[in-house]
């Protein structure tokens, strides 16, 4: 099984990588290859008492877009994750990063890469309790060799970003729980990296306080576009926050795409599950609702709505205009239009088998 196309446009690209863990895991990988169907391999590995923790993992993170990885407990989303910083080595594949192979990295660059362009935030907040918020922010910088005065400026910058200014001489445990991780979120970005690591940053935190960190995480991203890979096993949070998720499975991704196409289209029962009761109004958007055939003579351009508006914020437009709406691309040109009968076409595509061939959005997609 030779590693597929690397996408040369993505920051970030995983190809093929597996990871075994067990005494002899090498046995598996003729001449450094995966030899036979992975799926096979992966079962025989587990009947001769490995763990096949990712199993053949393919997948690009774009610049600026926010990547979730989510799976049920022991699905293999944490330990790709460190793979891709390689604080797990790989058993095999590829991973690129700004078009650098990771995996053929000397531990010095690998350690240069990690302390200048990649930023990394986990479940347990990992802060240094001796010191207080403003040296645990600094501390990645103080690493770099940074003046102390550049240290300071720039960790006073991530500090109110953050929304932690009056905390800077607070110990870890004189914060609570939603504090510390923005503690650690501060650190992590002082370094201002290109690819941000997350790992279930927020699932050890209250559900009030996990909502308020979400909307805090992307208020972030709207002023730092960064690129980022998000794990998670809440499939309500990886609605609220992702551009494209993958959905893991016994080490494999089964499925990637945007939140709606997962929603609208799983591929097996397995992903619809995590949707059951998902409202299709929270994940569709105008793109997903766009009827067949030209725009009417009568649809005016000003009545237009961008593609990537919620079907939740659709509804009172179109009633407003029952003759239907102009859908825009980013660019502003017109990309299709859609009208109540398109939206409830869309809506009813929920009542489909998974798997099956979508016929009703096989006219409606352009």
């Amino acid at each position: 099984m030779k590693a597929s196309t690397i996408n040369t446009h993505a920051i970030l690209s995983c190809r093929n990588v597996w990871k075994v863990y067990g005494p002899e895991p090498e046995q598996y990988f003729v001449h450094g290859e995966p030899s036979g169907d992975q799926a096979e391999l992966a079962a025989r590995m587990r009947r001769d008492g490995h763990i096949p923790a990712c199993v053949d993992v393919s997948f690009d993170v774009h610049k600026g877009e926010i990547f979730v990885i989510m799976g049920l407990s022991g699905s293999g989303k944490s330990t790709i994750v460190r793979c891709l910083s390689r604080l797990i080595e790989p058993s095999y594949g590829q991973i690129t990063f700004e078009g650098v192979d990771l995996l053929s990295m000397s531990p010095a660059r690998l350690i240069e890469i990690r302390r200048h362009k990649i930023g990394m935030v986990f479940q347990s907040f990992g802060l240094l309790p001796h010191l207080n918020v403003i040296d645990n922010v600094c501390f990645p910088l103080k690493l770099q060799g940074l003046p102390l005065a550049e240290q300071r400026t720039r960790a006073q910058r991530v500090i109110e970003l953050v929304g932690l200014e009056g905390r800077e001489d607070n110990f870890p445990h004189q914060l609570s729980g939603g504090q510390q991780q923005r503690v650690g979120i501060a650190r992590s970005l002082a370094v201002e990296p290109d690819l941000w690591l997350l790992d279930e940053p927020f699932s050890a935190l209250d559900p009030l306080i996990r909502r308020q960190m979400q909307d805090e995480f992307l208020r972030i991203q709207r002023l730092l576009k960064k690129s980022i890979v998000f794990i998670t096993h809440d499939f309500l949070e990886a609605l609220r926050i992702a551009d494209r998720m993958a959905i893991m499975r016994d080490g494999r991704i089964v499925q990637v795409g945007t939140p709606a196409e997962l929603v609208v289209n799983p591929v097996d029962d397995y992903v619809a599950e995590f949707s059951r009761d998902v409202p299709l109004v929270r994940v569709l958007t105008a793109k997903d609702c766009l009827a067949p055939g030209s725009k009417p003579a009568s649809l005016s351009s000003k009545d237009g709505v961008p593609m990537a508006t919620p079907l939740e914020d659709l509804l009172p437009k179109l009633a407003a205009h029952p003759r239907g709406l102009v859908v825009t691309r980013p660019d502003g040109q017109t990309t299709g239009y859609l009208n109540s009968l398109s939206v409830v076409a869309a809506l009813s595509r929920k009542a489909d088998q998974p798997g099956e061939p979508d016929k009703a959005q096989a006219g409606l997609q352009r």
